[in-house]
């Protein structure tokens, strides 16, 4: 009886441990050149994308270290250089901002992110993204479906550079605790009311102290009045 328990329990935690790991925690994306899309218009005089032009491009979703070290993602004509390792297809959509692609440091685009994973589950998030290669960027998760919906976090998006043909490589990662510090730097107002407060917004039991100051005094009443003196029943 003991042994099958034990059976049992390892059989649900290898279990567990399964389902855990169908929803990767990270991975690498790889941009398909072949399917980015800009409009003609604005551009910079080199040709490069300008604020406020809009793009779509699709890539592939690996697994995390697979473009690790400048590997290629991507062959020439578009297909993935490692069709056995792709988890997905990444779409990402948006718009070029401040010095767009002639951008060297800072954000240059502002975009939505979606990862479609071949089970179907998805992650989607939006927010900024920078030019600095190698450097850390918090987007925010805007929606998950799947092995992805218990996952807490938002996405950290690290670019890893570009490849011949120009197509991106990067690598992202869920933000570990987010929902530890999810409430942090905001500023919060308590607006409690106790029974003494209703007391004093109802029926004014309240005196205020105050300076002695001129006031225009209309002889009209000002506040909530219950006083049948002043409005009489009906």
């Amino acid at each position: 009886m003991f042994n099958t328990f034990i059976t049992s329990t390892a059989l649900v935690l290898s279990l567990a441990t399964f389902a855990k790991a169908e929803a990767p925690v990270a991975f690498d994306v790889a941009e398909d050149h072949t399917r980015i899309y800009m409009a003609a218009a604005p551009v910079h005089e080199n040709g490069m994308p300008a604020h406020g032009n809009a793009f779509i491009s699709q890539g592939y979703i690996y697994p995390e270290g697979t473009l690790a070290d400048g590997t290629v993602g991507v062959l020439e004509d578009g297909s993935p250089a490692f069709p056995g390792l792709v988890l997905g297809t990444w779409t990402c959509d948006g718009y070029f901002v401040g010095e767009g692609g002639n951008a060297t440091t800072g954000v240059w685009i502002i975009s939505r992110q979606t990862f479609v994973f071949n089970d179907g589950a998805t992650v989607v998030t939006q927010g900024t993204e920078i030019a600095d290669i190698g450097k850390p960027n918090l987007r925010p998760v805007t929606g998950a479906t799947g092995d992805f919906a218990e996952v807490e976090g938002d996405l950290i998006q690290t670019t890893l550079g570009f490849n011949d043909f120009w197509g991106l490589s990067a690598t992202y990662s869920f933000e570990s605790g987010a929902s530890d510090h999810a409430d942090a730097g905001r500023t919060t107002f308590d607006f409690t009311v106790n029974d003494a407060a209703l007391d004093t917004i109802y029926y004014g039991h309240t005196t205020i102290d105050e300076d002695d100051h001129l006031e225009w005094d209309s002889g009209a009443p000002v506040g909530p009045i219950f006083d049948e003196s002043v409005i009489p029943s009906i």
